[in-house]
């Protein structure tokens, strides 16, 4: 569903991602992970066509330069780890922008495209706050809104950056289970980047490490968390042991480095 060759962007006079390689099967969850500045979000944003980028991205096999934006929006839907949110803007109708792709130019949206986003809503227990300004939300319920708005564009490949930044563990657990169900459901494609490792462990069928701009490991969680490429690509001294659902838990151990 979604495969990057070669992928490299320079910002600048730096060059944030150097010949990334990545492929994602139609249904299947991929994780970004590393450290702080490796360049993940700018692989989302690579993948989105928001920066540009040499190396190919190819979409169900179409390369992304040849799909007319429209078509595009049908087919992958963003969520952004920061965006720019209207501060008068209520929930509802922030969220309903994500229908935007289905309503015809100088047209209205229809009573499905209120039903699809009144039921996003409901589901990122997001339904109280309807009304509401988006002034007046906490950082926690803003970061919902804006997956709210990605999934009303119901397109079959999600990129999430950061999904769960500002979230407490319960909705963090709520968004991920729901960006579950709705994969195995709909045979969604997922791509997110991820802070916590254990959580992308979990949840990822697969993890793709990048580090100073390379991809360093890819593989199932088990190959790519290992304590060897954690240590050397974080600076971190970690214990990491199986689960109960054996995928890799990463423990953090007190006087490393």
């Amino acid at each position: 569903m979604i495969s990057v060759q070669g992928l490299s962007v320079t910002l600048g006079s730096r060059e944030v991602l150097h010949e990334v390689r990545a492929d994602v099967a139609r249904g299947e969850w991929l994780a970004v992970i590393g450290p702080n500045g490796a360049g993940k979000s700018t692989l989302l944003r690579a993948i989105m066509g928001l920066v540009r980028h040499g190396g190919t991205v190819t979409l169900d096999g179409l390369e992304t330069g040849t799909i007319k934006p429209r078509r595009r929006a049908r087919l992958i839907a963003y969520a952004p780890q920061s965006p720019l949110l209207p501060p008068d803007m209520t929930v509802f109708d922030y969220a309903l922008l994500g229908r935007t792709p289905y309503i015809p130019y100088l047209g209205r949206e229809s009573r499905h495209d209120r039903e699809v986003t009144g039921s996003v809503l409901e589901r990122l227990d997001l339904a109280e706050l309807a009304g509401r300004p988006l002034a007046h939300l906490s950082g926690g319920e803003r970061q919902r809104v804006v997956l709210a708005r990605a999934l009303a564009q119901q397109a079959p490949i999600l990129l999430l950056d950061e999904p769960t930044t500002a979230l407490d563990l319960g909705h963090q657990q709520q968004v991920l289970e729901l960006v579950d169900r709705l994969r195995l459901a709909d045979g969604l494609t997922v791509l997110t980047t991820l802070h916590d490792l254990s959580v992308a462990a979990q949840y990822a069928d697969s993890l793709l490490l990048v580090a100073s701009g390379h991809a360093a490991a890819s593989g199932r969680p088990s190959q790519v968390l290992t304590e060897a490429l954690v240590s050397r690509h974080f600076g971190a001294h970690v214990k990491i042991e199986p689960g109960p659902d054996g995928r890799p838990v990463v423990h953090l151990v007190r006087g490393g480095p």
